[in-house]
């Protein structure tokens, strides 16, 4: 049975690029794999061929040879770069598709040490307004998984230590023949470490890891918000096999004040102030977060004003400045008169109806009430 042409089989042009080479036989290996389809040898076949015309068509001068001379002039070189392995330079294309590793063989090799990094941990932390604000210096608990100090993270008891893996020999891989090609998987005995312990560790049962309490001290940085991370390297969980520890991630919700209003690095909140010092003109006593301030109202100050306090928001935890604090005038008016407030408001009403001018107006409310 003749051969079909490779451009044919890869469903390329002739002008296809390297890059369109690659794409071609990575959808054809994706559809064909042997993995995928079981039992299929007509899906085998179609997958050889796929990976026959890309090993000759990627190089470029085995290319030319069979654009010049057809199959004739790459017969018997139908093999990828390394010493006549056909499939060798295939483990880039094919290794991160089907999680194999080591796929045709050719790829990884040696002692596997199975050391794995920890997990990341995650802790939700509650802080007040003004630690949110100024920052602050505490301890928090975290259950973790911590290095065994009996037996060092090895698992093995006391006296004793790991032993080489018989299934795989050491290698932390074990490897199976599916078809034409070979393909490398973590060794399911050793988990990858290419060592087992037959005596235990009493402590940690073999685990090399124990499940501890770690108090920590953190620092909470100036002008974090709700939703802030804190991330603390090395302070996760320790890695299996002596691996390196994960990270810990400290989430912040901060605790509502109840006067003021935070949004990003500036600060709101309303000041109740009587009708008369609304009209008249006042000085104000403004809380802050860092004390208090004096704030001037101007005479015939309307209700729901907006003054600025520059400077008496929030630090900003990227160090560009601190925001302002917005002072919002909240005008409030008695609830019961007394029949001489009323009479008295009753003359402004019938000033206003005169017609004075808003200065005149003012200046018989300082008449009556000043």
């Amino acid at each position: 049975m003749s051969k079909r042409d490779y451009y044919e089989v890869l469903g390329v042009e002739r002008q296809a690029t390297q890059q369109d080479l690659k794409a071609a036989y990575r959808k054809l290996a994706i559809k064909y794999h042997p993995d995928k389809n079981p039992g299929d040898k007509q899906a085998e076949e179609r997958f050889k061929e796929a990976a026959e015309a890309y090993s000759v068509l990627v190089d470029p001068q085995k290319r030319a040879q069979y654009d010049r001379f057809g199959h004739a002039g790459v017969s018997g070189a139908g093999g990828g770069g390394s010493g006549g392995d056909p499939f060798a330079d295939f483990s880039d294309i094919l290794g991160d598709l089907f999680g194999f590793g080591d796929i045709f063989g050719g790829g990884r090799s040696g002692r596997g040490t199975g050391a794995r990094r920890g997990a990341d941990l995650r802790y939700d932390f509650r802080i007040s307004f003004e630690d949110a604000v100024f920052g602050a210096t505490t301890k928090i608990k975290i259950p973790r998984q911590e290095t065994c100090d009996s037996c060092n993270g090895s698992g093995a008891d006391s006296g004793t230590g790991p032993v080489t893996c018989p299934a795989c020999q050491g290698r932390g891989q074990q490897r199976y023949q599916q078809g034409f090609f070979t393909i490398s998987r973590t060794c399911s005995h050793c988990q990858g470490s290419g060592r087992i312990v037959k005596n235990r560790c009493r402590r940690c049962r073999g685990a090399g890891r124990v499940q501890r309490e770690k108090v920590l001290e953190i620092k909470i940085p100036p002008g974090v918000d709700q939703g802030s991370k804190l991330r603390i390297v090395g302070e996760g969980e320790a890695g299996p096999n002596k691996g390196p520890s994960g990270d810990l991630y400290v989430v912040l919700s901060v605790e509502e004040h109840p006067f003021f209003r935070r949004d990003q690095n500036d600060l709101y909140c309303e000041l109740p102030v009587s009708f008369v010092q609304a009209a008249l003109g006042t000085e104000l006593v403004v809380p802050t977060l860092e004390g208090t301030e004096k704030l001037r109202l101007p005479e015939g100050t309307q209700p729901g004003t907006v003054f600025r306090l520059r400077g008496r928001g929030v630090v900003s935890p990227r160090g560009h400045g601190r925001g302002d604090q917005f002072v919002k005038v909240k005008v409030t008016f008695p609830r019961r008169l007394s029949r001489e407030q009323r009479e008295l408001l009753l003359q402004l009403d019938t000033l206003e109806e005169s017609g004075p001018d808003k200065e005149g107006f003012f200046g018989k409310v300082k008449e009556v009430f000043g």
